[in-house]
């Protein structure tokens, strides 16, 4: 084994070490997970006001500080709004029910000429019922487990006070950890590891502080077009649309059926279903045209179906974690894979002509199919 080969495997091998590591600690990752990603957010602040002459400890911590204060803010402004929100769609939940059982499954028998047995109402309500109370039991007993397991208070009080004290640190020595790791990088391939990792860091600024902004926009949007429209639950709604809007087309179809029902529930008039129709085609032209171009860009290149799989992906195999960063993991895949189609471009794989014989060879039978007769193969043969 030549010593490029041997140098080929041993970093493989490392790298499914490192994976491996990973995928074995994923279920204590989540809080060091969250704690860099705020670390990452705040990282760009932190280095502008040091280039403002301010040291780093200090910028850290007027950063640290003013996240903790918009996320503080954030809270109280949404528990209430949430808990209202939640109110009122428990008041309103004998009419949703009543609605389907009353008007939707009707419509559907009659379009889709079914038995009237096919939706048995009362059997639809008890299995609801039954799942509801189910479902119910299992949360009390979840909950009463949690709480009367010390250890369990203890780790979720861990998680709380560990995520703000690793951000702080993850933060004050960002530059310093960077630094370190390019220094640990083998030198044949320190250059190219810090190309990519640029361009990796250009793609996960663009999507995730991008996204971020676009999820909050959409979520204001529709919230506050739904309210406006006269829809009672429309700020619960737009939130969950909002949220859900990371996957092409989830949030959007969640929160349009949602608001859909909502409207016909609450009003039962075609000009709401309109008004309604119209706020969500506003906010995918928003989307498409003005949020994404301008706040995200072009640079993430990821596909929908990318992104669904990539989702779906990261869940099976490392849970909520793996939901949380499978966008941004798929987005340095992409970089990753750019660079290896192009050194695939480059190598004597695709580049080294076919053997003289194949191409003689090929050249006649292209002939022949063309023009019907056959010639010998070295005539017209360059």
């Amino acid at each position: 084994m030549t010593h490029d080969n041997s140098r080929r495997w041993q970093l493989l091998g490392l790298a499914a070490v490192i994976v491996f590591v990973i995928w074995l600690l994923a279920p204590v990752l989540m809080p060091f997970a969250l704690a860099g990603m705020l670390a990452y957010l705040g990282d760009p602040l932190a280095d502008r006001l040091q280039r403002l002459g301010m040291g780093r400890t200090w910028a850290v911590s007027i950063v640290f500080t003013v996240i903790a204060v918009i996320f503080i803010g954030v809270v109280l402004l949404l528990i209430p709004l949430i808990t209202h929100q939640v109110e009122n769609l428990s008041e309103n939940l004998p009419h949703y029910v009543e609605w389907v059982r009353g008007v939707a499954l009707p419509w559907l028998q009659q379009r889709l000429h079914l038995d009237p047995g096919t939706f048995d109402t009362d059997r639809v309500l008890a299995t609801i019922r039954e799942h509801i109370g189910s479902i119910g039991s299992i949360a009390a007993r979840t909950v009463a487990k949690v709480t009367q397991s010390g250890m369990g208070i203890i780790t979720w009080m861990t998680n709380a006070v560990l995520i703000p004290v690793v951000a702080f640190y993850l933060l004050r020595d960002w530059d310093t950890m960077i630094a370190h790791i390019q220094r640990l990088l083998p030198r044949s391939i320190e250059p190219t590891v810090v190309r990519l990792s640029r361009e990796s860091d250009q793609v996960l600024g663009a999507f995730v502080r991008g996204q971020l902004l676009v999820m909050l926009a959409l979520g204001v949007f529709y919230g506050l077009g739904l309210t406006i429209v006269g829809i009672s639950i429309g700020p619960l709604i737009g939130m969950i649309a909002g949220l859900l809007s990371f996957v092409p087309y989830l949030g959007f179809i969640i929160g349009f059926v949602a608001a859909m029902i909502a409207a016909l529930v609450q009003y039962g008039d075609w000009l709401h279903v309109i008004l309604v129709v119209v706020v969500f085609t506003i906010g995918q032209l928003l989307e498409g045209y003005v949020l994404v171009p301008r706040l995200v860009g072009g640079k993430i290149g990821l596909h929908p179906v990318a992104v669904i799989f990539a989702v779906l992906a990261g869940g099976h195999l490392f849970g909520f974690l793996g939901v949380l960063l499978a966008l941004p993991a798929a987005s340095v895949v992409m970089v990753l894979l750019r660079y290896v189609f192009a050194r695939y471009r480059e190598s004597p794989l695709y580049n080294d002509p076919a053997p003289r014989s194949e191409t003689a060879r090929l050249d006649v039978e292209v002939d022949v199919r063309v023009n019907g007769t056959p010639r010998p193969p070295g005539d017209g043969v360059p």
